[in-house]
């Protein structure tokens, strides 16, 4: 049997610090959000949005899979 790392789909809402705070509330916050980025670069080294943008400030798509937990290996 396989393990997958657990991930989620983020709402159009979330931010770093509400997934960390629901997510990962065993920890500080500025830990928690520290390791959310460590574990997602592929969101966290996206170029940012335009400052007109909607999603200005914010990288995180609701299309993005986001890992909640460290590498397995």
């Amino acid at each position: 049997m396989n393990t997958v790392r657990k991930s989620i789909f983020p709402s159009a809402q979330d931010t770093w610090e509400s997934i960390a705070a629901r997510e990962l509330d065993s920890t500080n916050t500025e830990e928690s959000i520290a390791n959310l980025q460590s574990w997602n670069l592929h969101v966290f080294a996206r170029p940012p949005a335009p400052a007109d943008s909607p999603r200005a400030g914010n990288p995180i798509l609701p299309s993005d899979i986001l890992f909640i937990e460290p590498p397995l290996a």
